[in-house]
């Protein structure tokens, strides 16, 4: 539990148009990023959609709160197969995280997500959070994929 005092309204004036710099000059340098979009003019919320290798495209969803700015992007669907090998491969790779994990949303499904204080948010922990992203998708994608959907590849 975040004990610190919520942000101010000023505050959260200022890192918010921190992340839309960082995003905006992001997103004229990085191909990797393929669109920036902000959700609902009375959120603080962000839709950074993202080009990878292993999985073509995925969206980092970005939100600052009072207290904490939560970032996370659905990884796959709930395995059809191999639930024990499924869940054990993605909690391995928990263990290789830095203030992210896996997790479990509704019906199943897979997330990666994390959060951190608002007060820490500055250019160079954007650049890890979306980067950090990046490298566990990339890394973690295919071989979830073939353990918890193992018969569709069966034919590869």
């Amino acid at each position: 539990m975040d004990l610190s005092p919520p942000a101010s309204p000023d505050e959260l004036n200022e890192i918010e148009a921190r992340i839309d710099a960082w995003l905006e000059a992001e997103a004229a340098v990085n191909t990797m990023i393929d669109a920036v979009e902000r959700g609902h003019p009375d959120e603080r919320r962000w839709f950074v959609r993202v080009r990878g290798e292993e999985k073509d495209i995925w969206t980092a969803w970005w939100q600052l709160r009072e207290r904490t700015f939560r970032f996370e992007t659905y990884v796959m669907p709930a395995p059809e197969e191999n639930e024990t090998l499924f869940y054990r491969h993605l909690l391995i790779r928990n263990r290789e995280l830095v203030g992210m994990n896996f997790e479990i949303g509704d019906e199943g499904a897979i997330f990666l997500a994390g959060s951190l204080p608002v007060r820490a948010i500055n250019n160079a922990e954007l650049d890890r959070i979306l980067g950090s992203m990046w490298a566990t998708i990339e890394r973690s994608f295919r071989p979830a994929l073939r353990i918890g959907f193992a018969t569709r590849f069966a034919s590869e």
